[in-house]
């Protein structure tokens, strides 16, 4: 089955990057500064925003970049899948609930001590009701990717897919989103174009 890429889009050291278009917002600040900059420049009015941990915030403004230009209004919520990997997690947020642990954590950052509470987000935001996984491995894994996201399109519920990566940890961000459907445009949804994006924005 034919897939391409209609969208991609990366976030990585004040880099925002859709396409073919870039632009600097918030370089050198650290991560929770940098995400309420391009939240304030994006305003997608998310009112659960202050409330979510940081791969939740990433996760969800790269999901409003990615998408800016698209007409999902065509395509059945349960056939909108999520696919992501990451190296982290939702380590960074248990580290914080864990630092809490001395004195009375907070329920709010116990709800995000969980990697796929990010999917939960997008799901939310985007009306993504197909199927959905979290894969952690140690970097981003082009043939991993294209493996899993071929196999969802393969089984006939999935017609559109928001899959790539999405990492936070510390002072590090990094995220590299792909909106894929069935057909065949200019860039081919398979390993090497992946890889390509993969090793451009990993730097």
């Amino acid at each position: 089955m034919p897939l391409e890429i209609l969208s991609a889009c990366s976030i990585r050291s004040g880099l925002i990057r859709v396409n073919d278009n870039e632009t600097v917002i918030g370089a050198g600040l650290p991560p929770a500064e940098f995400l309420h900059a391009l939240y304030q420049y994006l305003q997608p009015a998310y009112p659960k925003w202050y409330k979510m941990d940081k791969l939740s915030q990433l996760g969800l403004l790269a999901s409003v970049l990615l998408l800016q230009k698209l007409d999902l209004t065509h395509k059945a919520p349960s056939g909108r899948a999520l696919v992501f990997q990451s190296a982290h997690g939702c380590l960074d947020t248990d580290v914080r609930f864990a630092d809490q642990l001395e004195d009375i954590p907070s329920p709010a950052v116990f709800v995000y001590t969980l990697p796929n509470i990010v999917i939960g987000e997008i799901s939310i935001k985007f009306g993504c009701k197909g199927e959905q996984a979290m894969l952690l491995c140690d970097k981003p894994d082009a043939a991993m990717l294209e493996t899993y996201v071929r196999s969802l399109f393969a089984e006939g519920h999935t017609e559109f897919c928001i899959c790539g990566w999405l990492d936070v940890f510390g002072e590090e961000l990094s995220a590299t989103l792909f909106a894929v459907d069935i057909g065949q445009g200019h860039r081919e949804f398979n390993k090497q174009n992946i890889q390509q994006y993969f090793d451009h924005e990993q730097g």
